[in-house]
């Protein structure tokens, strides 16, 4: 079995962005040279999430919007007691989760005709990290 991992990194202008990363783990399929397998993209932080979905901006607004409601920014969550603000990006990783899974099949992503992977910020403004890791043969 071969394995290759990259590293991506954000450091996005607002504390909520949406970033399809779809072009950067398809790179990675073909760079691995994977035929069959399956690849890994994990948030490496508490704050932001990966998910997989439409890239149409009307559904991308309608998650951030279903996040905020499920979440709201600002209220007095508990873990603001610990000196952080960012409790709802906290809630809001949990709604998308970390991660996801996509098959390799005949070395490309084997999405969807609409599916592209997302870089989920919640608490967005300072560098934060996606691990992506191709697994196969």
């Amino acid at each position: 079995m071969k394995t290759s991992t990259e590293y991506l990194t954000f450091d996005t202008r607002s504390n909520r962005e949406y970033i399809n990363i779809t072009d950067e783990v398809e790179r990675l399929v073909e760079a691995s040279g994977i035929r069959e397998g399956m690849v890994l993209v994990s948030a490496m932080h508490i704050t932001a999430g990966v998910y997989v979905n439409d890239a149409e901006p009307g559904i991308i607004a309608d998650i951030d919007e279903w996040a905020e409601r499920l979440a709201p920014t600002g209220p007095d969550y508990r873990h603001h007691r610990t000196g952080e603000t960012n409790g709802d990006a906290h809630l809001k990783s949990l709604l998308v989760h970390h991660e996801v899974i996509v098959p390799i099949t005949d070395g490309r992503l084997d999405l969807g005709p609409w599916q592209q992977v997302y870089y989920a910020e919640f608490d967005g403004r300072r560098p934060k990290r996606v691990v992506i890791k191709a697994m196969g043969e």
